[in-house]
């Protein structure tokens, strides 16, 4: 085959073109993963805490989580990032996870839901819903795709860097979405870039190849006795004093900002702390701390000022896919970063679709196309598994269930509307025309 600009053309079209629905689902739920907890912010005002220098102690936090859930163990303690959030704490009780609003300034409760608009769309984003690595695989291949699609783009677009300002108007709506689909190309090139990278690297580290899972991830210790009798260990999680682990921590690593605190889950497993120190742009997990569940004495420790090359690219990966190293600032600038990639799959969609409608016009044809089938099957299937992990896992209530349904009946409705009914229309005009 021989490759020129014609045949980089083709490939970067057939990406964008027959994968496009779940293209767009990926590119969209990433794109809404990065302001998630803000939106959570939005939507539920138990989340919301007031800025402030004064923090209450973590032990009476847990005493409140004890009278509320007092059948409930605490196994993951989400720290807020953010001052204007409350932390979270994953609480199972009687077989449900509750996302439990705690506010780090008052130490009240402030509110618990068994699902979280962030929560939803991580998952979305990380295997669409559909289990037994499936998911996780097909989301990660598109980080390949995202990388070939940029490739040919800029190859078959030649001097792209010199149309950073290039919008061509009053020509018509095929010729104004090609301009408009180049223009936010050439300026989404960085997050493109980004994007596809981490994600390459998310799928490395996945399959451990160049053994990126095993070198890069510290191995969680085990204690060489137990430390807790398994009838106590439910009721373990309240009972740990929450301001000494914090301390202990900063003992070992200086100025930690103690974020995550995960209890034992078996009776031979330390205490786990991590938090962000003063090594930039690392995520939380870069700095690890082990505690022994009864004494506090240090078990292991990672320190972020001292982990290898490997190590520090894999715990840079999740602040640079997401954007939330910097705050709410680069949030936002992912945020529409995101938003412009996601337009980039549609606006080229539509200029393919209006294309093809055209061509089949001409030649008095209709047929279905053979990825289209692909497109609806794997929407319907994720759908499918979205419902039953909503219902069992997170216990989503009938309204709930119901407003999602409607949204995405929406969102359907309205990609036929724009892509299917309204291209035709518009092309039997045209052709009426003629």
């Amino acid at each position: 085959m021989k490759f020129n600009r014609k045949t980089f053309f083709k490939i970067h079209q057939w990406i964008g073109i027959k994968l496009s629905i779940l293209f767009f689902v990926v590119c969209i739920s990433g794109t809404f993963a990065t302001i998630s907890h803000e939106i959570d912010w939005l939507i539920f005002p138990g989340l919301r805490a007031t800025p402030s220098e004064e923090l209450a102690s973590r032990n009476n936090i847990r005493e409140a989580v004890a009278a509320t859930y007092p059948e409930g163990k605490i196994t993951f303690w989400w720290g807020a990032e953010e001052d204007y959030l409350c932390d979270i704490l994953y609480v199972e009780n009687e077989g449900q996870r509750w996302y439990v609003f705690a506010n780090r300034r008052t130490g009240d409760i402030q509110g618990a839901t068994t699902l979280t608009f962030q929560r939803f769309m991580r998952d979305l984003h990380y295997f669409l819903f559909i289990p037994f690595q499936i998911g996780h695989f097909t989301v990660l291949i598109f980080g390949f795709l995202l990388f070939i699609s940029l490739g040919t783009a800029l190859y078959f677009y030649k001097k792209w860097y010199t149309k950073l300002f290039e919008l061509k108007t009053g020509k018509g709506k095929v010729v104004l979405f090609r301009s408009l689909h180049r223009l936010v190309g050439v300026w989404s090139v960085p997050f493109v870039l980004l994007f596809s990278v981490t994600g390459i690297w998310y799928f490395m580290e996945r399959t451990n190849i160049a053994g990126i899972a095993k070198t890069a991830n510290m191995k969680t210790p085990t204690l060489e006795t137990a430390a807790l009798d398994s009838t106590d260990l439910d009721q373990f999680s309240y009972q740990i004093d929450y301001d000494a682990i914090e301390m202990a921590a900063q003992q070992h690593i200086p100025n930690i900002k103690v974020s995550d605190i995960i209890p034992p889950s078996k009776v031979d497993q330390p205490i786990y702390l991590t938090g962000k120190s003063d090594i930039p742009l690392v995520r939380n997990r870069a700095n690890r701390v082990y505690l022994h569940p009864t004494t506090y004495e240090l078990i292991d420790i990672q320190k972020a000022e001292a982990i290898n090359t490997r190590t520090w690219l894999n715990d840079i990966a999740d602040p640079l896919h997401f954007g939330y190293f910097g705050g709410l600032v680069t949030k936002l600038l992912w945020f529409f970063g995101g938003l412009g990639i996601s337009g980039l799959v549609l606006t080229g969609f539509w200029i393919s679709q209006k294309r093809k409608v055209r061509s089949e016009r001409q030649q008095k044809m209709q047929r279905m196309g053979k990825w289209k089938p692909v497109n609806i099957g794997l929407g319907f299937l994720t759908m499918g598994f979205m419902y039953a992990i909503l219902i069992n896992r997170y216990a989503a209530s009938i309204a709930l269930l119901i407003a999602i349904t409607i949204i995405i009946s929406l969102l359907i409705t309205a990609w036929w509307y724009v892509f299917d009914y309204r291209i035709r229309k518009v092309v039997e005009r045209e052709l009426a025309k003629a």
